[in-house]
């Protein structure tokens, strides 16, 4: 790939996804685009690396977009990863979130959510908690990413055995059922407990009507610039209620002192203020 390509996906990466492409990462994109190349034969679209450029440009549809954003996505997520923010959650979080709603309406919002590990361990420890108070409790949770792909594997709610067995056993017991060959799927009611959305984190504007008492947004900022990643941080902050809580990854970091969190312990903060 010509250096001046590159410099010009980097640019479509950046303005569209927030997503930074270092000349480190030629080579990865690359590979990428060999593969989407290779997987759409036919396709004068997908002729060349310049071909596509010229089809992301004139594209009104948002198909070309869409296209680039499942090439270069990264897609690494395991149940349990950085377990101990599901420790916090189940174990303090939930706890409080009894004690100061009053209108049983439960928001949670696991915005970068893959191919769904995360959003179902939330909706597990939500069930676990709240299904035997009551009826008035609404725990039904939101899980957005920029892939409609690994979104369609979420929702059907399939993993293989292999990656089931890494959680606790009364939850496979209790949230999953064995299907053909070695896979497992996550039972109804659960699946049922999740909306998947696609969303982009770095529209201009979030469509959410209510803040939300708890976001999780791991390992995503770290691809974006820091401008990209302090707008974001900031509409965490106004999309969250205040007393709210932000899990974000192990290696991500918030400066406090230019937004409205105070810091909980590493990698967890909480807005300012409390629940009313």
């Amino acid at each position: 790939m010509k250096q001046s390509t590159f410099q010009q996906f980097s640019a479509v990466v950046h303005q569209n996804f927030g997503i930074q492409l270092p000349p480190e990462k030629q080579a990865l994109l690359e590979s990428r685009l060999f593969k989407l190349m290779n997987d759409n034969q036919g396709m004068p679209e997908l002729a060349s690396e310049e071909a596509f450029l010229e089809y992301i440009r004139r594209d009104k549809t948002g198909k070309a977009l869409a296209m680039l954003a499942e090439a270069i996505t990264t897609h690494h997520t395991f149940f349990m990863r950085e377990a101990d923010h599901f420790t916090f959650y189940g174990q303090e979080v939930l706890p409080y979130l009894e004690k100061t709603i009053r209108d049983g309406d439960i928001r949670t919002w696991c915005a970068a959510s893959s191919t769904g590990e995360e959003a179902y361990i939330l909706a597990m420890l939500l069930e676990d908690y709240f299904s035997s108070r009551g009826p008035q409790w609404e725990t039904t949770l939101l899980a957005t990413d920029l892939s409609r792909e690994v979104l369609d594997k979420a929702k059907s709610g399939l993993y293989s055995q292999e990656s089931v067995q890494t959680l606790p056993a009364h939850w496979q017991a209790k949230y999953f059922q064995k299907v053909a060959g070695d896979q497992c799927q996550a039972v109804e009611s659960l699946r049922h407990k999740i909306l998947f959305r696609q969303f982009n984190l770095i529209n201009p504007t979030f469509p959410f009507k209510r803040p939300f008492h708890v976001i999780f947004c791991r390992n995503v900022m770290i691809y974006f610039d820091v401008p990209t990643r302090d707008t974001l941080i900031q509409k965490f902050a106004d999309f969250l209620e205040p007393g709210g809580y932000l899990f974000i990854g192990h290696s991500e970091v918030i400066d406090r002192q230019a937004h409205a969190f105070e810091y909980v312990m590493p990698s967890i903060y909480r807005k300012k203020g409390a629940f009313t």
